[in-house]
């Protein structure tokens, strides 16, 4: 017989990391506008959302005391996406240890911190959805970004390692790796020359256009949904076809 989640439909509360800009904030918008209750943690979080949240995600007293709060005012939290990152650019030979230790202190660590964090809410509820943000470098590589390319490899790792250990708690697992989206992140990447021609790499994508964030909100938006309870351990590309 199924277990029956503890928690209702219509009482989920979700958290999206890395939600004040970009990917983060559009995922945010998109589980409110399928009905999700949704708060955000961020460094820079939105001045017009009330239910953001100023954390660092590499200091899990900092996430607690967001979590705590959030619990307060919303309940218990049965989604995550960890959306919140930082990227790097440098050859290989000149990324100091400093360096490395903070790309892949946000990136992966980060994702510990906050799924740790939440996962007894979502035991007790015998229902969750994990989404971790990763990236299409995981598959690929990408110059100049080894440590970013680690971390979000890593991320992958470790969302299957988790679908295995949580899904008979009713738990899923999944990752989003994104192509490449027209977020802030990638036009300062873009200024600084990192990726080249940008409308290069548009006619290099099968359907011919950047991504939007809103593309890898949906895809998020279906892995955190009760349609989605058979997907764990999965990671889905959304990248235009640019990697298979």
């Amino acid at each position: 017989m199924a277990v029956q989640p503890a928690v209702s439909t219509a009482s989920r509360t979700a958290v999206v990391t890395g939600g004040g800009s970009g990917i983060g904030l559009a995922v945010a918008q998109r589980l409110r506008t399928d009905g999700r209750t949704v708060a955000t943690i961020d460094l820079k979080p939105s001045s017009q959302d009330d239910l953001s949240y100023t954390a660092d995600v590499t200091d899990r007293s900092q996430v607690d005391t967001a979590l705590a709060a959030i619990r307060d005012r919303l309940g218990p939290v049965t989604i995550l996406v960890n959306a919140a990152g930082l990227d790097g650019f440098q050859r290989f030979g000149n990324i100091t240890f400093k360096d490395w230790c903070k790309v892949i202190d946000v990136n992966l660590h980060g994702v510990f911190h906050t799924i740790q964090a939440v996962l007894p809410d979502m035991v007790a509820a015998q229902w969750g959805r994990i989404v971790n943000i990763s990236s299409s470098s995981a598959h690929s590589g990408q110059p100049f970004m080894a440590h970013y390319v680690a971390a979000k490899s890593a991320v992958n790792g470790l969302t299957k390692s988790l679908a295995l250990e949580y899904g008979p708690k009713g738990i899923t697992v999944n990752a989003v790796p994104p192509g490449f989206i027209d977020t802030p992140m990638l036009r300062n990447a873009e200024t600084q020359g990192f990726l080249g021609d940008v409308e290069q790499n548009i006619a290099r994508t099968p359907v011919r256009r950047i991504g939007k964030p809103e593309d890898i909100a949906a895809a998020c938006a279906f892995l955190a949904s009760d349609e989605a309870s058979y997907i764990t351990g999965q990671i889905l590309g959304v990248n235009g076809g640019r990697n298979t």
